[in-house]
């Protein structure tokens, strides 16, 4: 931490900041249903699910993956598939991988017990500064920094921090700031106070500092330059990927074609149809029915004309997927590793990502199923 953040944290009256935000949180804080218990389980939950997701799509996942896996134990003893289609839409899917093998180890080796030290949450697959900081203090009371984008949005300002938060040593300096500052009587309250802050009234282009509840300890507000705060360096520009997509029915039209992704990269592990994943292609129609050819030895009759077109964007990638309908034999595939013919009811039991979903619902739509 350099020189003049410590002469901005000397400057702050720490205990009254701390108050003003506080009772502004247990004020105003929006009734979410993870802030109902603090248990372990369920803070961990929530905050695998919130990292690079919007609150209003989480809270349905949340509630849903409650029901189906109510206790640590269930999750642990659940199978990768179902796993991946309680995930289904929510994207990042690596995510729900590390926290299903961290919960294993967790039932395993600690009893069940999600660990309440730095040292051995730490340990956990998938656990990082942010995660293990936030079940600490919610969960367990422990005062330690939660720092994410919306934290170091916040402190940016309020401390008038200028170094580049999209460079990942930047976070240690938020870290150190926030043990300077956090209430150590009520951590839980505190960090997630911040990030109610961060959410609701310190945004990233328009902040509502005359809604603020610590506007008087804000030094960026002081001197004018909230808006300026935090600095952060663009992204490069992501790349893009045309693809060809084919949903292939038998003969008898009782069964569909899918395939497993490789078990490691993007959208391990999940399902989808047929797919070409690289370069543009001319003519669509006979390149597809020549990779199916050669791939899957097959011989499929695809229809003329693509039945849809799928944009789909990532965080560092854009695909867009024509997607074409067709037919098969009655008898293939059954000893083909990776792929599947599954009826249409057998289908919807596989966790697929969104893109092929939309596939999969534009084709029935069309097909009046």
């Amino acid at each position: 931490m350099n020189e003049q953040i410590q002469r901005n944290l000397k400057e702050m009256e720490i205990n009254k900041f701390q108050k003003d935000l506080i009772q502004w949180f247990i004020r105003e804080q929006r009734d979410l249903p993870w802030r109902k218990d603090s248990d372990p389980y369920k803070v961990w939950v929530s905050e695998i699910m919130l990292q690079q997701t919007r609150v209003d799509t989480v809270i349905p996942y949340y509630e849903r993956f409650l029901k189906k896996f109510p206790t640590i134990e269930a999750f642990a003893d659940a199978d990768d598939e179902s796993v991946l289609k309680i995930w289904e839409g929510l994207g990042y899917y690596s995510r729900v991988r590390n926290l299903h093998s961290a919960v294993k180890e967790v039932v395993n080796h600690y009893g069940g017990k999600v660990p309440d030290s730095l040292r051995d949450i730490s340990k956990l697959k998938g656990v990082g500064p942010y995660t293990a900081g936030a079940v600490l203090s919610i969960a367990y009371g422990v005062p330690e920094p939660a720092v994410d984008g919306n934290v170091m949005r916040v402190l940016s300002r309020i401390l008038l921090i200028y170094n580049d938060i999209a460079k990942p040593a930047t976070r240690k300096i938020f870290e150190e700031a926030v043990r300077e500052i956090i209430d150590r009587e009520h951590p839980s309250y505190f960090n997630q106070a911040l990030m109610e802050l961060g959410a609701l009234i310190c945004t990233p282009t328009s902040p509502s500092c005359l809604l603020c509840p610590v506007r008087e300890h804000c030094q960026a507000f002081s001197a004018g330059v909230e808006k300026d705060l935090p600095v952060k360096t663009r992204k490069k520009s992501t790349k893009h990927v045309d693809l060809l997509t084919a949903v292939l029915k038998t003969n008898n039209g009782r069964r569909y074609l899918i395939r497993k992704r490789p078990s490691k990269g993007l959208l391990a592990n999940l399902w989808e149809f047929p797919t070409i994943e690289d370069g543009s292609f001319s003519p669509m129609r006979s390149t597809l029915s020549t990779y199916l050819k050669n791939e899957l030895k097959i011989k499929a009759r695809l229809e003329t004309g693509s039945f849809a077109k799928v944009d789909h964007v990532f965080s560092h990638l854009t695909w867009t997927i024509n997607v074409y309908a067709g037919t098969i034999a009655d008898d293939i595939m059954e000893d083909v590793s990776n792929y599947l013919l599954v009826t249409k009811e057998e289908l919807e039991e596989y966790a697929f990502p969104v893109s092929h979903q939309t596939i999969w619902k534009t084709y029935k739509e069309k097909n009046n199923l």
